[in-house]
């Protein structure tokens, strides 16, 4: 008498399959994602938590110690594990599109230009990007390598994203804003697992991963990866920038009372390919890293956290430019009480990084060649509640570097709490973006026999300057909706630009010789509207718009030469609109069906129309260990283009549709 019933919910399930996966294969999707079995503070808790639980996550980033996000006065957005992995996102970089006021362009098929409220551009200047509180950015453009920002996606706990100036305690370079990667512990990813990926454009992805135990407090895992990954569309049919990386690393927790202890490495290698005008060049990176931390939790919420880590960066071209970079860098922070109603904090940061460049050619590359780059920081702050629901904070920080010397970065923010679910805040800071050696020491020469072009670095090259002024609204209306609103005002001085020509002779030979100068100013204004709703239990809906204008003058000559350091590319390099909408639903027979729709304006400096796409995610566990899912990307058109590719003069490179298909697998020794 069983049997019947058992049969008839079979049916309607394989029905449900066959018609969703049809429905995604017409559209041209595939990918997949897996969620472990739960365990205590994994991911897995998050897609259980409701909006109320989410608005009371604890964050890191707004002042490096824990703190509830509906009581942060920052524009502070929360990417979590869930929002990443049924986005189909495989990349870093491309997850971050889920954040408001993210501007996230990808120039082809391994380079992103990523920017916060404006100022998009392909080194990703003046924003901060952190893994694990390690800094990634270089000093040799004071930007990202996005194409060596890469773990396994399912390591992700969350990503924390700061809008707007992170001047007090962040640094160096968070003029624009903070992007806070960061990792789950070992005692998260016990077991084995291990997935699979096939695809149109991302070829194959592949992971192994095994997590364990010593002891009660001493957890581990050790994990490999691996992608190959297709060149995107290129009118000139160069198509030059299919690439490959390979990876593996390990980290470990160490929980012990008061204290919690972290140590963390990792080693990679492959290539980065890249088309300067006409030419493919082909980078071959290598590098990898050590962190270590140690916090400790003292009486009455007092604390204290030190950081070390060493990085180690070479990346060689025979045909043109190369960099050999070490860096190591040292971070400590002091908190505690001065009474019932003051939170202190204190800290500083040292920063070393040793590097050589090496040129193929001795009329480009840099002067001199090699040398040491240093940032050394200082910074207090204090949190005074002047009332049960109103609390100020100001700090400053002291930045020096070897290229411009000494910075102030001074910031003063208010919070207001008329009730234990809404806050509004309010802020001013200053940031700024200090020099790098591209400003500083860069040669180029061009031309020849009798007329020479000459772009040469500024010793002179100052910082950066960003006061921005900041105000937002957070609430959590009900146990359905949860809304975060934030508008802001930049000022910038003192922007990267070119010198007009300057024309001379020597030797029968004419020079042509353009510098870089600090001769553009402006400023940018907007606001990101992101509410999260919970239209039924199994059914989530994400939104976000966001809204930039700028306004930016030349306070002398410049000269467009590149695609940065023109009044038209800061003005016109940056989307004034952009619409991101995620939907997830979860159906009967355990399917996963996800939607994620895209609008941006267009980038007129890039040559870049507006475009809107959709990813489509269909997903269902097979059994207890498996995870089977199929993902569709950019499904509106054959191929769209997002950016520039660093050169006026060349076409963008469009970004294909594609589709995959991902197994994954995790057997945790506690679920079995």
């Amino acid at each position: 008498m069983q049997s019947p019933p058992r049969r008839a919910k079979r049916i309607p399930c394989a029905a449900l399959a066959v018609m969703l996966l049809a429905a995604a294969l017409a559209a041209g999707g595939t990918r997949s994602t897996f969620l472990p079995p739960q365990n205590p503070g994994s991911p897995q808790q998050l897609k259980s938590m409701t909006l109320e639980q989410l608005g009371n996550i604890q964050v890191v980033t707004y002042n490096k110690t824990p703190s509830r996000l509906l009581k942060t006065p920052a524009a502070l957005y929360v990417i979590t594990s869930e929002d990443i992995l049924r986005s189909g996102a495989t990349s870093i970089a491309d997850a971050l599109r889920l954040a408001p006021g993210v501007e996230v362009g990808r120039m082809d098929s391994d380079t992103w230009a990523v920017g916060i409220r404006g100022l998009q551009n392909n080194f990703s200047k003046s924003v901060l990007v952190l893994i694990d509180g390690r800094n990634v950015y270089t000093p040799l453009f004071a930007g990202v390598y996005w194409d060596v920002l890469d773990l396994p996606l399912e390591d992700i706990d969350r990503i924390e994203v700061i809008r707007g100036p992170g001047g007090t305690i962040w640094g160096p370079n968070a003029g624009n804003g903070v992007i806070n990667i960061i990792t789950r512990k070992a005692s998260d990813t016990q077991g084995v697992s291990g997935s699979a990926l096939a695809g149109t454009e991302d070829h194959t992805i592949d992971d192994l991963q095994f997590g364990s135990r010593i002891s009660k407090q001493l957890t581990y895992r050790f994990f490999g990866r691996g992608f190959q990954r297709a060149h995107e569309y290129h009118t000139d049919r160069i198509n030059e920038d299919a690439w490959h990386q390979e990876r593996v690393g390990f980290r470990a927790d160490y929980a012990a009372g008061r204290d919690e202890f972290m140590l963390k490495g990792q080693a990679y290698r492959g290539d980065s390919p890249r088309i300067v005008g006409t030419a493919p060049l082909d980078d071959k990176v290598s590098g990898g890293d050590i962190n270590m931390r140690w916090e400790r939790t003292m009486k009455s919420g007092a604390g204290f956290y030190v950081q070390a880590y060493f990085d180690r960066t070479l990346r060689t071209n025979p045909a043109f430019l190369g960099e050999s970079r070490n860096t190591i860098d040292f971070d400590f922070l002091h908190h505690f009480s001065l009474s019932a109603h003051q939170q202190f904090s204190y800290g500083g940061g040292l920063r070393w990084s040793p590097y050589l460049t090496i040129s193929a050619l001795p009329s480009d590359g840099f002067v001199p060649a090699g040398g040491t780059d240093h940032v050394h920081t200082a910074f207090v702050q204090d949190e005074i509640r002047i009332a049960d629901n109103f609390s100020l904070t100001v700090g400053t920080k002291v930045q020096h570097n070897n290229f411009s010397g000494f910075d102030l970065q001074p910031s003063a923010r208010v919070l207001w709490s008329p009730s234990d679910r809404q806050s509004l805040w309010g802020g001013v800071t200053r940031a700024v973006t200090t020099p790098s050696d591209l400003e500083e020491n860069f040669h180029l020469q061009g031309g020849g026999p009798q007329v020479f072009v000459q772009v040469l670095g500024n010793k002179h090259f100052k910082s950066e300057d960003v006061i921005g002024y900041e105000a937002g609204y957070r609430i959590q209306g009900s146990k359905r909706f949860y809304v975060d609103l934030s508008t802001f005002w930049n000022e910038y001085s003192r922007l990267q630009s070119f010198s007009a020509p300057a024309i001379s002779t020597s030797d029968g030979s004419t020079f042509i010789t353009i510098t870089y100068e600090n001769q553009i100013a402006g400023h940018t204004n907007g606001f990101e509207f992101a509410p999260t709703i919970a239209i039924e239990p199994w059914w989530r809906v994400n939104m976000s718009y966001s809204y930039v204008s700028s306004d930016f003058d030349a306070h002398g000559p410049t000269s467009d030469i590149s695609s940065s350091g023109s009044v038209n590319t800061y003005q016109n390099s940056s989307p004034k609109h952009e619409v991101v909408l995620q939907s997830r639903v979860d159906l009967p027979c355990r399917f996963q069906f996800d939607q994620m729709y895209r609008y941006v304006s267009a980038l007129p400096a890039q040559k870049v129309k507006a475009y809107q796409t959709a990813d489509l995610r269909l997903a269902r566990p097979l059994g207890r260990d498996l995870l089977l899912e199929v993902v569709g990307q950019n499904l509106f058109q054959d191929h769209h283009n997002e950016w520039g590719t660093g050169d006026p003069n060349q076409p963008p490179v469009g970004i294909y549709r594609a589709a995959y298909i991902k197994l994954s697998f995790h057997r945790d020794p506690k679920s079995h």
